[in-house]
């Protein structure tokens, strides 16, 4: 049982090297591969995905972490790649999409294998099945981990140490075999001090930079001789090692393009990799000859199809240039025509999309027409308001001036009357 904690992630080389890769029947060598190919394809992606190294960093421990509690046979190299790094970018407060991680490892398998590189359809049944397993192996991870996804990376302690020694002309190439350490075991056999004290040994003894001897420098930084000495040899045998080719030990299909080559992993025994290495040719298996014979009677399928095919092209009329090019065609025309069909699928399939969207357009544009209409009946509607709040206005201004005048009328009157009266009064009296 593997116990974890915030910085308690570590094994020895005994728990390494009874993984449960190892049970499956996964010899060391196939298993040091698939580590090394996996840390390739995250750090790849990350370039790709244009993150910093700091989220690869933590993509390639949290990949070691996982396979040192699952096995290789049960679990795809690939898939838990991709996982990985987007979940890595999350925790380095870089997310990415996870349709850009999809797209960027079926571009990269399809460059790496040699198929040919074809367009991913987001809406397609494939891209959703890869997003949806995305999404379940990132689970798993988060799982695995226990949700403790504390990463301590080796980086942030080697320009301490340099300036401490006194050799800051060694931090880039320490930095270097930093990077490359994360295709190896070290971060999970060793604290990041160790392999921070081993870089520096190794990028010291490769420029011939002296280093103190007594008291011993890596004591000082809380590393031993022992432990450095390990993290050298660790990084020798990576850089004599070849290159990393994937290894087809997944159980089932884990391919992320459509157009792939018909592969099929090879059988995992459960005893040990000497036992199952011995030849199998001496004690037939029924199981295997009846997979031999439904893959014999699928392979006739195939020619007879082929060639119903070939007849059908033959036998329609061509044109001249048709009947140069196509003697020299003939042996290609199955695939070309598989090719063809899939275009045309692809096609129509488009056409419906685009047919699809014209018509929510449409939709889109009457229930906007009638909205508009509607607003300009509202527009209509507070207008002959207005109209009927300035005439009201109007006429109450009106009716309000009318009276005063009236009124003003009636009093001039009154007055001149009032006039007239005492005129006559004081003819009738004189003095």
């Amino acid at each position: 049982m593997i116990y974890t904690a915030i910085d308690n992630f570590y094994l020895s080389e005994e728990e390494l090297k009874d993984s449960p890769s190892r049970k499956d029947g996964i010899d060391e060598e196939t298993e040091t591969t698939l580590r090394i190919y996996g840390c390739d394809l995250i750090q790849e992606s990350g370039i790709l995905l244009k993150l910093p190294q700091a989220v690869m960093a933590t993509g390639q421990v949290l990949f070691h972490r996982f396979y040192c509690k699952k096995s290789f046979a049960r679990f795809s190299v690939k898939r838990v790649a991709a996982s990985c790094v987007w979940l890595a970018s999350k925790l380095e407060e870089s997310p990415r999409r996870s349709k850009s991680v999809i797209l960027v490892f079926h571009r990269m398998e399809c460059r790496r294998e040699n198929l040919p590189i074809h367009h991913l359809d987001i809406h397609s049944k494939k891209f959703s099945d890869l997003k949806n397993d995305l999404i379940r192996m990132e689970r798993h991870l988060l799982k695995e981990m226990g949700f403790i996804c504390h990463v301590e990376h080796p980086h942030k302690f080697i320009s301490n140490y340099l300036v401490t020694l006194e050799a800051p002309e060694l931090t880039q190439e320490a930095w270097n075999l930093a990077n490359d350490s994360l295709r190896t075991t070290l971060c999970v056999r060793f604290k990041s001090e160790v392999v921070a004290c081993g870089v520096v040994y190794a990028a010291a003894r490769r420029f011939g930079v002296p280093l103190p001897e007594e008291p011993l420098w890596c004591t000082a930084f809380d590393a031993d001789e022992d432990g450095v000495g390990e993290v050298c040899r660790v990084l020798a045998r990576l850089y004599s090692a070849p290159k990393a080719q994937y290894i087809p030990v997944y159980k089932d299909d884990d391919s992320l393009s459509v157009l792939v080559k018909n592969r099929k992993a090879p059988e995992i025994s459960k005893e040990s990799p000497a036992n199952a290495s011995t030849d199998d040719s001496s004690t037939p298996n029924p199981n295997q000859a009846m997979l031999s014979k439904e893959a014999s009677e699928r392979l006739n399928e195939t020619k007879k199809s082929d060639e119903s095919m070939i007849k059908r092209v033959r036998t329609e009329p061509k044109t001249k240039d048709e009947m140069e090019t196509s003697k020299d065609d003939e042996t290609d025309v199955p695939s070309e025509r598989i090719y063809e069909g899939e275009k045309e699928r692809h096609k129509s399939r488009d056409r419906d999309r685009d047919r699809d969207r014209e018509r929510e357009r449409e939709k889109d544009g009457r229930g906007r027409d009638r909205n508009s209409d509607r607003e300009r009946e509202r527009e209509r509607e507070r207008e002959r308001e207005r109209e009927r709040e300035r005439r009201h206005h109007h006429h109450h201004k009106k009716d309000k001036s009318s009276g005063h005048l009236e009124n003003s009328r009636r009093h001039l009157s009154q007055d001149r009357g009032d006039y007239y009266r005492d005129k006559d009064w004081h003819r009738r009296n004189p003095y």
